[in-house]
């Protein structure tokens, strides 16, 4: 397996290092269908492939620029930026929502653990539970917004 990239040590990196759990693959998945729906395990391990493929490539293009910036940590502005830079303009929006209300929702939540230990801050209002669990829908803060079935979003070939 010359193939494979290799890891710090010179070691081959594992498939289970180097793919997403198929489990969690196959519950985003489930999350879009009917409930009476089926997913074949050739699907999950065929979209396993692609989502860890994809992760790579999207990181990898935040990390050069990092890299040429001579920083040593990829944040979730450089994940944007390399979205719009790999080409994928359409979901560079998306991102930029679900990032900002991210760290709205990690805010409130250092907040509330700090108000918990008896130093109130500005947002000692909120419950120590309120996140990401309390978002309506499929999607974390519902910042991909699918419930359009537009026939002219990409990738529909209905």
């Amino acid at each position: 397996m010359a193939d494979q990239p290799a890891g710090a040590a010179g070691e081959e990196i594992k498939e289970q290092d180097r793919l997403l759990p198929i489990a969690n693959v196959g519950r985003i998945m489930k999350q879009i269908l009917p409930p009476n729906a089926k997913i074949s395990k050739e699907a999950k391990e065929t979209m396993q492939e692609c989502v860890s493929e994809f992760i790579s490539f999207v990181t990898g293009e935040a990390s050069d620029k990092c890299h040429k910036e001579k920083r040593k940590t990829v944040n979730g502005d450089d994940v944007c930026w390399a979205f719009g830079a790999l080409g994928f303009d359409d979901y560079v929006d998306p991102m930029r929502r679900y990032l900002h209300k991210y760290r709205e929702v990690e805010g409130d939540r250092a907040a509330a653990a700090a108000s918990s230990r008896g130093a109130a801050g500005p947002h000692d209002h909120l419950a120590s539970g309120a996140g990401p669990s309390a978002a309506t829908g499929h999607f974390m803060f519902g910042a991909i917004d699918r419930t359009d079935n537009n026939t002219s979003r990409p990738g529909n070939f209905n």
